[in-house]
């Protein structure tokens, strides 16, 4: 067995170094000054440290490469720095989106973890950037929170891709996919992988879109009924899974991408945003209302699900039963 996984330079606590393992293998990491080295001699496979952030892909199962993140070349985000009159325009353009039950969700999710452990510790998927809404996780100092994504950003700690977490079997007590599972190949890949790293009776939080357009291209696979997203965490034992962002955003979405689909020109693409945010933005509030309504899933932006890793896997008609009894 390796020694120990030590190295300064990463942004991770040493037991969260300790926990990492080899996302093509599985095995055991041994750190040195600029690599974390798989201990498995068939693998032998090297993953560099950029600027504290280790860079653990799986090259053969992974739409990104390490040589991407080596070359800082642009993967999910656009890299480029924006210029001062985009960030200016960004802050006083209104927001077509939000996130009713979010907070409470993740309030919830919080206090859940807390009843479970002193210390919990959460793994979080796409978390390059703050998540909209995640200030009452994230403001809970007892929770420490292991930030993920397959781009650099403020938050980053780890890269890594979710079809291979590179955490060794039961690592955390939570794990979180805010807006990732729609961008992701192969979602039930990525799902039994957060089933793996969980805990017994770990938390699961996931938010994902069901009526909303294309983003994110070309990284943009796929959308969920509620009875589909259900059926996604189909290991877990439902605590909560239902609207968290509603028609009223849906349809603002959906007025946005006919209106772009006039424009020719990317300055025309633009100029029609701008025109379509500044009559708009007030759609989303009437999710206020509409959010609780029992119609409302049925034209919904996206769904949120809160569930415990579990031995039970929900059969089918458990879940199409579960829809009869909610309606």
């Amino acid at each position: 067995m390796p020694d120990e996984t030590t190295c300064s330079d990463t942004k991770l606590s040493d037991e969260i170094l300790n926990l990492l393992r080899c996302p093509a293998c599985r095995a055991e990491l041994a750190a040195d000054d600029a690599h974390l080295n798989c201990a498995n001699p068939d693998c032998a496979a090297r993953f560099p440290i950029i600027e504290g952030v280790a860079v653990l892909i799986n090259d053969r199962n992974s739409l990104f490469s390490i040589e991407d993140f080596t070359q800082q070349r642009a993967t999910f985000f656009d890299a480029r720095p924006r210029s001062r009159v985009a960030r200016v325009m960004d802050r006083l353009t209104p927001s077509l989106v939000l996130n009713v039950r979010g907070r409470a969700n993740y309030d919830k999710l919080a206090r859940l973890l807390l009843e479970q452990s002193n210390a919990p510790k959460v793994l979080v998927l796409g978390g390059s950037v703050e998540g909209l809404c995640m200030a009452p996780l994230i403001e809970r100092g007892e929770i420490e929170l292991v930030d993920t994504d397959v781009a650099f950003g403020p938050r980053t700690k780890l890269i890594c891709d979710a079809h291979d977490i590179p955490f060794a079997d039961a690592s955390f007590d939570g794990v979180v996919a805010q807006a990732v599972l729609e961008h992701v190949a192969d979602p039930y890949r990525c799902v039994d992988e957060i089933h793996r790293v969980l805990k017994d009776g770990g938390l699961v939080y996931a938010e994902t879109p069901f009526m909303q357009q294309m983003h994110g291209a070309p990284y943009d696979f796929t959308r969920f009924t509620i009875q589909g997203y259900r059926r996604l965490f189909r290991r877990f034992k439902e605590i909560d899974c239902g609207t968290c962002t509603g028609p009223g955003m849906a349809l603002g979405w959906a007025y946005e991408y006919f209106m772009l689909s006039f424009p020719r020109s990317r300055l025309g693409r633009k100029l029609m945003e701008l025109f379509v945010h500044f009559t708009a933005w007030h759609l989303k509030y009437l999710d206020r209302i509409l959010v609780n309504r029992p119609f409302a899933v049925y034209g919904a932006s996206g769904y949120h699900f809160l569930g415990a890793k579990s031995n039970h896997t929900a059969t089918d008609r458990e879940i199409a039963e579960r829809w009869r009894a909610g309606r």
